[in-house]
């Protein structure tokens, strides 16, 4: 076995335990991406959590949700060493659950969606009487651009975005 005295490379050749630090990641909704960000996750060193304030959606095949399912943000112990993604846009409690993260000291909150869609979350922010600069902490759309499709490359694309924002990079291949 090669050894090294860089730790990256250690870390990378299993020699040394990867240090995260704190961190968790909130996935707000029961949903396929919500299933792949934990999972994938979990595996990233995150502390993982699942927000659903519907028990009946829990329900039916046991699914993996994470080292705790909660039904509120407030619930989920938002710190600021959390990430929050909104992993459906559509949900009629979108605001009030984007409301709660923003009032929290969560280090990140974004709203799956295109940009080609309208962004329902603002609409709902300002019935919930949030100010704009609030609202701006928003991040949509989320994740790296790599042209995701389905509910895996979503999670993947979202996770390495996350990553890059903590390690202060620009994601891609510019080095």
């Amino acid at each position: 076995m090669v050894t090294t005295s860089d730790p990256a490379c250690a870390t990378a050749h299993g020699d040394l335990p990867p240090d995260h630090g704190p961190r968790t990641l909130v996935a707000v909704f029961e949903t396929p991406v919500a299933e792949h960000l934990i999972r994938f996750a979990a595996d990233l060193g995150y502390r993982t959590v699942l927000v659903e304030p519907q028990p009946r959606l829990l329900a039916g095949t046991p699914k993996p949700h994470g080292d705790q399912t909660v039904a509120s943000v407030t619930a989920a112990g938002l710190d600021p060493h959390t990430d929050v993604v909104i992993t459906d846009h559509d949900r009629p409690e979108l605001g009030t659950m984007l409301r709660d993260a923003l009032d929290s000291k969560a280090r990140w909150i974004g709203v799956m969606g295109a940009k080609r869609h309208t962004a329902p979350h603002i609409e709902a922010l300002k019935d919930l009487g949030v100010d704009d600069e609030d609202i701006a902490r928003v991040h949509r759309p989320i994740g790296l651009n790599i042209g995701s499709k389905t509910p895996a490359e979503i999670a993947l694309a979202t996770l390495a975005g996350l990553i890059a924002d903590r390690n202060r990079r620009p994601g891609g291949f510019a080095f």
